[in-house]
């Protein structure tokens, strides 16, 4: 059996070799600012970093930072104007429709924990569909208008689905 080909988010077909470069070409930094017992290991978010990286078919230089509640709040109101924590925050670095992507994803461990056990997920699959949700901001997918956000669900659900995780969208 050969490797599968995989859709990038443009809907053109990837294959392993184009797979490799792109992982290759890719850096992954982990930063941890909070001591929150329920975050995990730096292999799942590598993992699940990776997985997100694939279906956009793009090499990254990516920090993914996570974060205690104020400095959430801190960001949450410095770049958004908001002044509370939220759960992920992307900075895009790299300009419109060049490679490779380059910025920070910021997740705020206590909003991520919260969130799963008022939703009733569990915490590990709540900080993948994050994960996944903040790569494709960085990507330059987008929820403002309705048709993006089914779009970029859509793309959530699929990568989660290959993953083993079920759709969050769905209660």
């Amino acid at each position: 059996m050969g490797a599968k080909a995989k859709l990038t988010t443009t809907g053109a077909a990837i294959g392993p070799a184009t797979q490799l470069a792109t992982q290759l070409a890719t850096q992954l930094v982990i930063q941890r600012a909070s001591r929150l017992a329920s975050i995990p290991t730096d292999r799942q978010l590598r993992r699940w970093l990776r997985a997100a990286l694939d279906a956009v078919g793009q090499p990254a230089e990516l920090t993914l930072r996570i974060v205690n509640a104020a400095e959430g709040r801190n960001l949450n109101s410095a770049f958004r104007g908001k002044d509370y924590a939220t759960n992920v925050l992307t900075f895009v670095y790299h300009l419109p429709h060049t490679s490779p992507l380059m910025g920070d994803v910021v997740l705020c461990a206590p909003v991520v924990a919260r969130e799963a056990r008022e939703q009733g997920k569990t915490t590990p699959d709540h900080y993948a569909h994050l994960v996944v949700h903040g790569v494709l901001h960085l990507a330059g997918h987008d929820h403002e208008r309705p048709r993006e956000a089914a779009r970029m669900e859509a793309l959530e659900v699929e990568i989660l689905a290959g993953l083993g995780i079920a759709d969050p969208y769905r209660s």
